[in-house]
């Protein structure tokens, strides 16, 4: 066989490698095909709630860890002047957890030690439940997100193997592609959205420990401030 022959023998070859690797998938075509749609929509709102809700409360929370470092100043020296209703009107001028505990406090003034630190403490509580507020929805998509990709992944292998048993004697790539295809795409699917919704889960339980931490140094400081001698 002549060198002519095999070049010619190879250019067919070369072209179908071509046309081949010509056609590439975008993303769109990834994420809405037809056959894991079914999956893939589902995983889309989670991952948009995610985000909204992760925005939502990390705003929320850089608000209530906003320290003005006079405040606490400020309500010792009203305090020891004894101007407790100046105090409470500057409680009430900031719009913070902090303000709100030690408000709460200073109502109870008169009262026991005791009631005054349980008031603040339940007080702090529901502040820090207002901040917590749905952030175990993004843990639950966290977890979620890669095991519904792992339904799909599973659904589609039953599919695949189906074809393959409806087509013993017919058995090719586009029997099985299907099935494949929709199992490895929502796997990818399912895992991004619990890898991202995972990292923002963390993130906000990072933050509003920072905000209890200094909660609570506050509201020990407001009471050793009540055992200074008037």
């Amino acid at each position: 066989m002549s060198y002519l022959t095999l070049l010619q023998a190879e250019i067919p070859v070369t072209e179908a490698v071509t046309e081949a690797t010509e056609h590439q998938l975008s993303i769109f075509e990834l994420v809405f095909d037809v056959h894991s749609l079914w999956i893939m929509i589902p995983l889309i709102i989670m991952l948009c709630l995610a985000i909204y809700i992760f925005v939502e409360r990390l705003l929320a929370i850089n608000k209530a860890s906003q320290e003005d470092r006079n405040f606490m100043n400020n309500i010792r020296d009203f305090i020891h002047d004894g101007k407790i209703e100046s105090a409470v009107a500057l409680c009430k001028g900031n719009d913070t957890p902090l303000a709100r505990m030690i408000e709460k406090g200073l109502s109870r003034l008169g009262k026991p030690l005791n009631d005054i630190a349980t008031a603040i403490e339940n007080t702090g509580k529901l502040e820090i439940q207002r901040l917590e507020k749905r952030v175990s929805i993004v843990g639950t998509i966290s977890g979620a997100g890669p095991m519904l990709g792992f339904l799909g992944t599973v659904v589609g292998m039953v599919i695949a193997f189906h074809n393959m048993a409806a087509n013993p004697n017919n058995l090719d790539v586009s029997t099985l592609s299907s099935g494949i295809y929709t199992a490895m795409i929502t796997t990818v699917g399912g895992l991004i959205v619990g890898i991202i919704a995972y990292f923002f889960y963390n993130i906000l339980v990072n933050r509003i420990s920072n905000v209890v931490y200094m909660l609570e140094a506050k509201s020990t400081e407001f009471m050793d401030l009540l055992h200074e001698p008037m």
